[in-house]
């Protein structure tokens, strides 16, 4: 398969050379002055022709295909301008010139109203951006400039509240993880995503352990692109799809620029975030330090954060570029542990585990070259790895029972080794008389996770250290995953309106667990005859591989200001080293588990109007085989409750997702200054199990996926002045497949009830300063979106209560 790649590439090469040239678009950029403009972005809309001005302010683009484009020309710092061109057999060589006005005052202060960039705070990809193709796939794309919320502790609810269909976990106020899931996936740490920081994965391991234990900083975050359904094609078999953050980079036109950001809220909280940008010569530069720390809403849920990011862009010339990038986190949090119903409705503040800790220490490492071979063929190539390590610590025993403080405490440790590669390469070239792109990308991944689990001390202190590191109570294993991939999509242009994207990927996974653990086992003693408990170690080495190809579509037909979109894709989720092996007195895992399989498919229209309207319907399908699970059990021997994991059922989700947003003055008729934003998000999903052995589930209700759920917000923007309201509603729903409706002792089945929570935040800038003010929970309701098995449980985790915020950002 590598020759094969190889051989591909060559052949892109090769026709980038020969092939026979079509249109050109010439021009220049000047300023109203008159001045050249370098540097600035001129780019043919949906497409990936693009291009930037020379020191003369002059560009071209050659070897375009006939037809009619829209031209457009990009500079921060500038009104962005888009022209109307029309290539034609008598019309071979066009000129088009630019002249770009200043934006008035702050950037900050100015939206940009163009196709690329909406007022809406969420827009959608275009259909080639940089070195990917997003034709036909259902994706939104959330501004965080344009966002007025908490984003001092990541408030997700407020972030994400125009994404519809996600099932969000709100179980860390401090906003130190993330946990969303879509359609019945599991929102634990973002796991059925593939997350990414500017394309590269940040995540424990992409397949043996995909959960997400660092989240960037939002006040350093660009935008935040979520691509679903088809995704799997590009970034590999996650059935959720791709959650991407990108990262600010420095201002292109200034040599330096400071940022601090100082924030101050209920129960001790204090974060502040600080950073630096800018350009100089061809070296663009960004770094930031956040530290945050807080007692916590909750008894016993303290914490201490810190973060740092670092990112040097060289731009050799207008068509090479080499990044370099850093990002370290370290933070400690106190577990209050979880709750039962009782204890729930009694004080959901309580907290009766106060021995329970857990840190992060993570470090990720990263390369990104872009070349432009010509205008008409990129190369990208990242390269990545992670060093880091989370440990867990305390009393995982069932929550009704009190945490015996002289006992020894467990300690869960984990240490990450990855790294990986992933290179594309993206070619525009036509077909008669009719343009179309192709992508072929490689990835090589290779992961190892060091775990380990065994007694720590029975203090009340974060002390991570086993008390038998040679000899472990329970387990120590080497968990290894290599992945490689080959994968392809094109775009085929059929008419001017109508696509087609079709797409196939190659998987290589291999994943494997080295090691022992602990087994008891009842013998006799001799002497007195009387059984009695014998533990031994169990060595255990297990391999998987496995390789597979799969197959998506993706259909696209464009009218005036909207487009109907479908895809379909199938799609593949590897079993993880959870499911291999773990040791969890609440959880028990079947040995022949086995990976799951299915397929994506959407249906829908969007369309667009700057600053009037924005909107997205679409209708799924999403069909798992062989549905990895947990289901509640008996245990009749020991006379316990546990949770059984493995394949239970297939299953599918169904279901309609709907956004919508308006600029009510307008749309009324209203001539006026200000902006005034509605915006509904609202999901309506039927997902059941189908044949199982497991009578006690089949035709259930599957887990994790709330039947019904809206997010709705007004914002108001008078010059400098923003205030958002949110409203959130998400109606009852279940946390295991036996669809378990009544209160369990240890609570970690059970439903999540109907719950609303409303928001209310606010900014005001003057000059170079601006305050901030949000107040989440209004109403101060007591609500819980998580029953926990382990960590950070187990047991129900409460949302936080009704908070204050309140930041100043100076900028300089």
């Amino acid at each position: 398969m590598k020759v094969k790649f190889k051989y591909i590439t060559l052949i892109f090469v090769l026709l980038a050379v020969q092939a026979g040239a079509q249109g050109i678009i010439t021009g220049t950029v000047k300023s109203m002055e008159g001045e050249p403009l370098v540097e600035v972005e001129v780019f043919l809309q949906n497409t990936a022709y693009i291009t930037s001005t020379d020191r003369k302010g002059r560009f071209e683009l050659n070897d375009i295909p006939y037809g009619t484009y829209t031209l457009a020309a990009f500079s921060m710092g500038k009104a962005t301008l888009s022209k109307e061109v029309n290539l034609t057999e008598e019309n071979k060589v066009v000129n088009v010139d630019f002249e770009l006005t200043d934006l008035a005052a702050e950037l900050d202060n100015v939206t940009i109203k163009s196709q690329r960039e909406e007022t809406t705070g969420i827009r959608r990809l275009q259909a080639v951006e940089g070195t990917a193709i997003y034709e036909a796939k259902k994706n939104e794309v959330i501004e965080l400039r344009d966002i007025t919320a908490n984003l001092a502790v990541n408030n997700s609810r407020q972030v994400y509240a125009k994404v519809p269909g996600l099932n969000i976990w709100e179980s860390d106020g401090a906003g130190l993880q993330l946990g969303i899931g879509a359609r019945g996936l599991d929102p634990s740490r973002t796991a059925n995503f593939n997350v990414r920081q500017n394309g590269y994965d940040i995540s424990a391991d992409a397949l043996g352990y995909p959960e997400s234990y660092y989240t960037p900083a939002t006040e350093a975050v660009e935008r935040i692109e979520v691509v679903r359904g088809a995704a799997s094609l590009q970034y590999g078999t996650q059935f959720g799809g791709l959650l991407n953050f990108v990262m600010k980079e420095g201002p292109e036109d200034k040599k330096i620029e400071a940022i601090t950001r100082n924030t101050v809220g209920s129960y001790g909280f204090f974060s502040t975030f600080n950073s630096l940008g800018g350009t100089v010569g061809k070296w663009n530069y960004y770094t930031f330090f956040q530290y945050k720390r807080g007692e916590g809403w909750r008894e016993n849920s303290s914490f201490d954060s810190k973060m740092a990011y670092g990112a040097l862009k060289y731009e050799a010339s207008d068509r090479f570029s080499v990044k370099f990038e850093y990002t370290f986190m370290d933070y400690l949090a106190q577990q209050p542990g979880g709750l039962t119903d009782q204890f729930f409705l009694e004080d959901p503040r309580q907290s009766i585990r106060g021995r329970n800790w857990f840190q992060v220490n993570w470090n990720l490492f990263a390369n990104t070259i872009d070349y432009r071979i010509n205008d008409r063929l990129k190369l990208n190539v990242r390269t990545f790895a992670l060093i880091g390590g989370r440990d867990a610590l305390g009393n995982l025993g069932r929550i009704d029972r009190t945490d015996e403080l002289e006992k020894e405490r467990n300690l869960f440790s984990d240490e990450f080794h990855n790294i990986g590669n992933e290179t594309r390469l993206i070619y525009n070239y036509h077909i008669g008389k009719r343009q179309a792109v192709a992508l072929v990308g490689a990835r090589y991944y290779n992961g190892f996770t060091d775990r380990k689990q065994g007694l720590a001390d029975a203090t009340s202190e974060p002390h991570f250290t086993f008390l038998n590191p040679d000899n472990l109570e329970d387990s120590d294993f080497d968990l290894p995953s290599e992945n490689i991939s080959i994968f392809t999509e094109n775009i085929f242009d059929i008419t001017d309106k109508f696509s087609v994207t079709p797409g196939v990927r190659f998987e290589h996974i291999y994943t494997g667990a080295d090691g022992y653990y602990q087994k008891s086992t009842f013998v006799k003693d001799p002497v007195t005859g009387f059984k009695k408990d014998s533990t031994y170690q169990e060595y255990e080495s297990r391999e998987r591989s496995r390789s597979f190809v799969f197959f998506g579509l993706g259909l696209s037909y464009k009218l005036k200001h909207k487009e109907v979109y479908a895809n379909f894709s199938q799609n593949y989720k590897s079993i993880n080293f959870n499911d291999i092996r773990v040791v969890n007195p609440n959880l028990v895992v079947d040995p022949n588990i086995k990976d799951e399989f299915g397929y994506n498919f959407d249906l829908g229209i969007r369309g667009s109007k700057p600053g009037k309207f924005n909107y997205d319907i679409s209708v799924f399908y999403l069909r798992y085989n062989d549905r990895i699970s947990a289901i509640q059990k008996k245990d009749t021997v020991n006379f316990r409750v546990y949770r059984y994991r493995g394949n239970i059922s297939d299953a599918y989700s169904t279901g309609l997702e709907a956004f919508g947003e308006l600029e009510l003055f307008n749309a009324l008729g209203v001539d006026s200054q200000n902006s005034l934003n509605l915006f509904v998000n609202t999901s309506v999903i039927d997902a059941r199990y189908l044949q199982s052995d497991e009578e006690a589930i089949e035709g259930n209700k599957v887990e994790l996926v709330p039947p019904f759920s809206v997010r709705t917000g007004l914002s108001f923007i008078h010059n400098d002045f923003k205030v958002t309201y949110q409203y959130s509603y998400v109606q009852k729903h279940f946390t295991d497949a036996t669809n378990a409706d009544d209160m369990v002792p240890g609570a970690v089945s059970g439903p999540i009830p109907t719950y609303y929570v409303m928001d209310l935040s606010a900014s005001y800038r003057y000059k170079f300063a601006k305050l901030e003010a949000s107040v989440n929970n209004i109403t101060d309701n007591k609500y819980f979106t998580r029953r926990a098995s382990g960590y950070p449980g187990p047991g129900i985790i409460p949302a936080d209560g009704r908070t204050f915020y309140l930041t100043l950002e100076l900028k300089f």
